[in-house]
């Protein structure tokens, strides 16, 4: 099937087409899943006309309509898996973590959340035999916590593990992270990601994952206090989607890492609750809970998923990197 162009769409000239690109839809999947709002925004155009572009990449791209159940199954084949480098966390998520989806992990500080995303990381670069995915990696840090001596580590760890000569500088020119310095940054960086994605889409490492460490936390800091909380909300649902549409538009897997906060009053269970509320609990599809246990081991837990029954992992985090316990 050949490409596309945004000048072939009906209703836009190239005028139009220049001020999408530089906006960031330089794809007609990209406008097909767009809101005409946001594309009304972009190409400084009415919403009617934003409305007609979107219908017509929707049907160009094959995009919106319904589908057969036997059709939905046969686009999740190409759904990918994306191994921990652990047997039991894998096999509690049916094989490793999906592509096309979001995968958040929550815990306290030490949990070892930016540990699992540095492992992912390293991972997805290796070929599918060895439970890679064959891709690069984009990384939006919020928190400083992104260190490439970690990932050196971890590659070393890996050339231990599998008996062959890896070089962490080839891992490294595959990450590709952003500092992320406020909310709008962060939001503003997931369309940066979008185009880089689109720029390696060809080549021998397209972009497979994208990694927010962390999601919550510029939020959390920036809106103090209740009357705040509708516009924290919004935004943050407007980050997650974007992030939901990375992952679909690039067959990627989406890593969020997520703060918890304390509930005093709980009784029983546990006290510790994600950042984010009802809207980072819908739009992740797969939550998982870590918490330290003895020594360098850590407790996975799968508290949500669409398809997989509750379960627990244990991991080590070790300076190889996620091993068995």
């Amino acid at each position: 099937m050949s490409e596309v162009l945004l000048e072939e769409l009906d209703h836009v000239g190239p005028a139009t087409a220049q001020k999408l690109k530089d906006a960031g839809f330089t794809t007609v999947e990209a406008i097909a899943v767009s809101s005409p709002a946001e594309l009304a925004t972009a190409a400084e155009i009415g919403e009617s006309t934003a409305a007609k572009i979107i219908l017509a990449a929707r049907q160009s791209a094959d995009i919106g309509g319904f589908e057969t159940g036997d059709m939905v199954m046969e686009r999740r084949k190409l759904v990918g898996k994306l191994t921990t480098g652990c047997t039991e966390f894998d096999e509690m998520m049916g094989g490793g973590i999906d592509t096309q989806a979001i995968t958040e992990l929550y815990g306290e500080f030490g949990s070892g959340k930016t540990q699992v995303a540095h492992q992912l990381a390293v991972n997805v670069q290796l070929p599918k035999e060895q439970g890679g995915l064959s891709g690069s990696v984009v990384i939006i840090d919020t928190e400083n916590t992104f260190r490439p001596e970690r990932i050196k580590q971890m590659v070393e760890g890996l050339s231990e593990k599998y008996g062959q000569e890896y070089d962490p500088e080839e891992f490294l020119k595959h990450i590709h992270v952003a500092r992320a310095y406020n909310s709008n940054h962060q939001i503003l960086l997931v369309d940066s990601a979008m185009e880089l994605a689109n720029e390696l889409k060809d080549s021998d490492m397209p972009v497979r994952l994208f990694i927010v460490d962390s999601l919550t936390a510029h939020f959390r800091a920036e809106y103090i206090g209740r009357g705040t909380l509708a516009d924290r909300q919004q935004k943050l649902n407007k980050h997650l989607h974007g992030l939901q549409k990375c992952g679909d538009l690039y067959n990627a897997s989406v890593i969020v890492t997520n703060q918890v906060m304390s509930k005093p009053d709980a009784f029983f269970g546990d006290p510790t609750k994600p950042i984010g509320g009802h809207i980072v609990g819908h739009t992740a599809t797969f939550r998982l809970y870590l918490r330290k246990s003895k020594g360098d081991k850590r407790i996975v837990k799968l508290v949500d998923s669409p398809n997989l029954p509750d379960g627990e992992a244990i991991i080590s985090v070790t300076t190889p990197g996620l091993r068995d316990p």
